[in-house]
């Protein structure tokens, strides 16, 4: 059976990535003339999508289970028992109700009895064909009676949305799921709730209609249409990459360029994690990976294990924002804004590149406080070997150039991971076996399974948001809470997602928090001087950016979880070390929305607002004072900067970095002269002891 299963498994994988490669193809191929439903229309095609990562899903499952907890699995058992009852309280057939109780038990039933989750997964495998089959031999009028459902369309769109549940429960925990319950009865029952927050409330036939018929609302949205337009050829490049073990190659000539210094181990995963999100986009994946390959240098030169761990989870969830593949967020941005992504591959340059500033000089920092021993890192390799490899970064140039072009992201990425192919084979010292080939497809979508699950719950979330108003009560809220101050407005944001990110990965935080307080951040944003489309770009990015922040925030933080794995440290304790590592990181976003001169760091918003001339100004001197800040403050938390400072020397250290961070023309102005004679006293003092030191020779 176990063999059979994984047969099913591995050549559904495989046909799940060729079906979406063929999307790509499709419109230039003779057969579009056929007319196929689930290659040409679009509700068709997410409904495919869906299909297959549930059915993968379950059965990925059933390999191998993971334990889930009772604090979240009985709540979401009885949330959507809730909804169960009220479908049962619809005027339809008994034969209907029992087919809904039926489904309910086979996906949340292994919620409250763990030991039936293995047999449990089968059945609602085969589940998931009947959603899927219905919706497409009834797709042609389907879309038409989202309001006014039949009866079969509401037990569908009940078993499609228990099924996705189930499904995004088993992958990721309870919280996703719960959060999407909770959602939806607040659409049910709103008109209970008392004051500001109520609404009318809506029936369940209506909530099943929007989720299940509507193309671009409920599960078959915008959102859940990124992850069939992106995130699935990300997830293929990512797995090719690997399969042609170019991985090993990328690390390899990281090596190279890291120098021998105590600082080694820190540079080698800064730049190891740079390469590797250039290609990947996953911050836990690069974390493990970096941890992996970095964990015996950090041990001979003799760096604490927590502080190791801190700095490995802290480079790897730069994956997230480095150009040109970054997470998720980033396509969900594409299409929620309607800008190119070449836009937000820009606007990224200025965070990242200040993210790693902070990395590096806290590490530089660092072990020159620790006073730790220089170590040469033998790697076996010379430049000649980057010289040799060099064009495992053709890829990412011609994914550079054709986003620049105008070309769309699946074909252009898709044209990557078959050069990234021909190069394989062409090369004799890499050349896998071609069994790489269809393993490569297969791990592609099964990648994508847990990224993919999120997505879905984040799109049914937004839709019950825009149904019910929460998003517009939620902002005259946050208004009446910050009033005039925009500063206080993102300080409420930055924390609010900082919190929401314990619980939910970083695309549902950001689609929440886009949700909820974009409008009023922007529209503050507007008050202070910035116009309006620069302010909704920075806007953004400022989410976009805190989303990804929780992956390396206590208590809860994946990419300290999985440098934690590795290096065999308490994952609490490393979350809290990855969050001291490169402090600045909190500060880097509030920069590019307070003022019109803090968009330079995002250039695109500059430009855009500014006359060419003034915004390169801009660009420029928000990039020397925001690394200047990066500098000064992370010399305040480590405590040296060309010796030990004193707790007064590192106090005002801070106090010149808070006022370069704040992107204005006073705070710049203290900000540069506390920063100027912080560093006058030390060379004032360094020459002291130079000349004491000559006179005593």
């Amino acid at each position: 059976m176990d063999a059979v299963i994984r047969k099913i498994l591995h050549g559904t994988a495989v046909l799940g990535t060729l079906y979406h490669l063929y999307l790509v193809l499709h419109p230039y191929l003779p057969f579009t003339f056929l007319r196929l439903s689930i290659f040409d229309l679009t509700q068709v095609q997410r409904a495919t999508h869906v299909f297959l990562v549930a059915f993968l899903g379950y059965l990925l499952n059933w390999r191998w289970v993971k334990k889930r907890g009772a604090a979240g699995s009985v709540p979401l058992a009885a949330l959507t028992g809730l909804v169960v009852a009220e479908f049962f309280k619809l005027d339809l057939p008994a034969g209907f109700k029992a087919a809904a109780g039926f489904v309910w038990a086979a996906t949340m039933l292994p919620c409250l009895v763990p030991r039936l989750m293995r047999p449990s997964n089968l059945v609602c495998a085969l589940l998931c064909f009947l959603p899927f089959v219905y919706l497409v031999a009834e797709y042609e009028t389907l879309i038409y009676r989202a309001i006014l459902p039949e009866p079969w369309d509401l037990l569908m769109g009940l078993c499609e949305v228990l099924l996705v549940l189930g499904v995004i429960f088993r992958l990721s925990g309870p919280i996703m799921p719960l959060f999407v319950m909770l959602f939806i009865l607040y659409n049910l029952y709103g008109d209970v709730i008392p004051g500001y927050l109520s609404n009318p409330g809506f029936s369940l036939d209506m909530l099943l209609g929007k989720m299940y018929c509507e193309t671009e609302a409920g599960i078959f949205g915008t959102i859940t249409g990124v992850s069939l337009k992106y995130l699935i050829y990300f997830t293929t490049l990512g797995a090719v990459i690997s399969k042609m073990d170019y991985g090993r190659i990328i690390a390899n000539i990281a090596l190279l360029f890291v120098g021998r210094s105590p600082a080694s181990p820190g540079r080698t995963s800064s730049v190891m994690a740079v390469l590797m999100g250039m290609f990947s986009g996953s911050g836990a994946a690069d974390t493990q990976f970096v941890a992996t390959l970095t964990r015996s240098l950090y041990d001979r030169v003799g760096y604490e294990r927590l502080v190791a761990a801190g700095v490995i989870a802290t480079v790897g969830s730069i994956a997230y924002i480095t150009p040109p593949v970054m997470g998720s967020i980033s396509f969900i941005m594409v299409e929620l804004l309607a800008i190119p992504y070449a836009w937000i591959i820009t606007m990224a340059i200025g965070p990242m590149l200040l993210y790693l500033l902070g990395i590096v000089v806290y590490n530089e920092l660092y072990v020159r406080r620790r006073r730790l021993k220089p170590m040469e890192i033998e790697t076996g390799h010379d430049f000649g070997y980057f010289r040799r490899y060099a064009y495992v970064f053709a890829p990412i140039a011609l994914i550079i150039l054709m986003i620049y072009r105008g070309y769309s992201i699946n074909i252009t990425v898709s044209l990557a991971a078959l050069l990234f192919l021909v190069f394989a084979y062409a090369d004799p010292t890499v050349r896998p076996p071609l069994r790489s080939i269809p393993e490569a497809l297969a791990e592609g979508f099964l990648h994508l399974l847990p990224i993919a699950s999120a997505v879905i719950a984040a799109n049914m979330i937004m839709s019950m948001m825009v149904l019910s108003g929460l998003a517009s009560k939620f902002s005259l809220v946050m208004m009446k809470i910050s009033g005039s101050s925009l500063l206080l407005a993102t300080a409420f944001t930055g924390v609010f997602s900082l919190i929401l990110g314990m619980g939910v990965p970083p695309i549902a935080t950001y689609v929440l928090t886009s949700a909820l307080t974009a409008p009023t951040i922007q529209q503050l944003a507007v008050v202070n001087g910035i116009p309006e489309e620069a302010a909704l770009l920075a806007t953004h990015m400022f989410l976009f950016y805190y989303a990804v922040l929780a992956e390396v925030t206590p208590p809860v933080a994946l990419s300290a979880y999985a440098a934690a794995a590795v290096m065999n440290t308490d994952p609490v304790k490393t979350g809290v070390f990855a969050a001291r590592v490169a402090v600045p990181k909190y500060l880097v976003g509030i920069i590019f929305i307070l003022t019109l001169n803090g968009t330079g760091l995002l250039i695109i918003p500059a430009l855009q607002a500014m006359p060419a001339a003034e915004a390169a100004l801009a660009i420029v001197q928000r990039y020397l004072l925001s690394g200047l800040a990066v500098l000064c403050l992370n010399a305040g938390v480590v405590g040296w900067f060309c010796r030990d400072l004193s707790r007064g020397e590192r106090l005002l250290a801070v106090v010149a970095a808070l006022a370069l961070f704040y992107p204005s023309t006073p705070t710049d102005a203290l900000g540069v002269l506390l920063a100027a004679a912080l560093l006058l006293k030390l060379w004032v003092e360094a020459r002291v002891r130079a000349r004491a030191k000559a006179g005593v020779g």
